[in-house]
C-alpha cells in the first residue's frame, strides 16, 4: 500500500517545484544562483584560451552543450 507522500511525489510536477522554490528561497539565495550561472554561462561561452577550451570540453558535454 501506497502512502500519501508516494503519490504526491510521483505527481510532483515542474510548475510544482517552481512553487516551492519561490515559497523557500529568499532573494539573496536567488541572486548568488542566478548570478553563479551567468559566471559558468560566461566560462562555457566565452573562454577561449586552448588550453582551457579543452579543459572545459568534456565538462560542457556533460553539461548538455554541444560545443562542435
Amino acid at each position: 500500500m501506497q502512502d500519501d507522500t508516494d503519490t504526491a511525489r510521483a505527481t510532483d510536477s515542474v510548475h510544482d517545484r517552481i512553487e516551492r522554490a519561490r515559497a523557500s528561497l529568499t532573494g539573496p539565495q536567488v541572486a548568488i544562483a542566478v548570478a553563479l550561472v551567468a559566471a559558468l554561462g560566461f566560462t562555457l561561452l566565452f573562454v577561449q584560451d586552448p588550453m582551457l577550451h579543452d579543459s572545459l570540453h568534456n565538462f560542457r558535454h556533460s553539461a548538455g552543450i554541444t560545443c562542435h
